[in-house]
């Protein structure tokens, strides 16, 4: 598969990328469909080929919010984690937009580990990143205010998407911030009075 050869840590190793095409599964997904879901089981580890997921933690009264996003080329490393110890899911994973994934049954994922040090420096490198992106998280919510972490996150999409227009509804964004609706509508109008974004019917444009 070419989108596995364009991978940074699996060009060195053709080997690797034979065995990941020989174990693996490549499965299309629809923009907003769950592919992980809190408390179930891992399986599989996904290895995005093309689109984005996005990795929300939600709390017990239903408060959500965004922790990363999973670009093409990358794997969820909190489904690694808890899947190689046969955990349950402590986060939803699911399509930013339409999305095709790579799924390795986590039973072959530890003979991977064992046996191509590619694959481990791919996982490694991995965590290393989410867990900056965490640390961001955790910085924004202690250190920023909301109308901040709105704009950040508008930005982040529009880099996602390579638009400036963002389809997307403000119960969407309250979620992803892990505060309410009424705010976000509130700052999204400020934002537009400032000259900073344009707003329209369950869109957003950014300018």
């Amino acid at each position: 598969m070419e989108e596995l050869q364009l991978i940074e840590a699996f060009k060195t190793s053709p080997e690797l990328i034979e065995k990941l095409l020989q174990f693996g599964t490549k499965k299309q997904y629809k923009s907003g469909s769950v592919i992980l879901d809190e408390n179930s089981y891992i399986r599989a580890i996904p290895i995005v080929v093309k689109g984005v997921l996005k990795v929300i933690r939600t709390e017990e009264d239903g408060r959500e919010i965004l922790l990363y996003y999973i670009k093409a080329g990358e794997s969820c490393i909190m489904s690694f984690l808890g899947g190689i110890h046969n955990e349950t899911s402590k986060v939803r994973a699911e399509t930013e937009e339409d999305a095709e994934i790579f799924f390795i049954p986590i039973e072959r994922v530890a003979m991977l580990l064992k046996e191509y040090p590619e694959w481990l420096n791919y996982i490694f490198k991995l965590y290393h990143k989410r867990f900056e992106e965490l640390l961001e998280v955790v910085n924004a919510i202690a250190f920023k205010k909301v109308d901040e972490r709105l704009l950040d996150l508008l930005q982040k999409k529009k880099n996602i998407s390579s638009s400036n227009t963002l389809l997307i509804t403000h119960e969407q964004l309250a979620n992803e911030l892990g505060t309410a609706r009424v705010v976000v509508s509130r700052l999204l109008k400020q934002l537009e009075e400032n000259g900073k974004v344009k707003l329209g019917r369950n869109k957003i444009t950014l300018m």
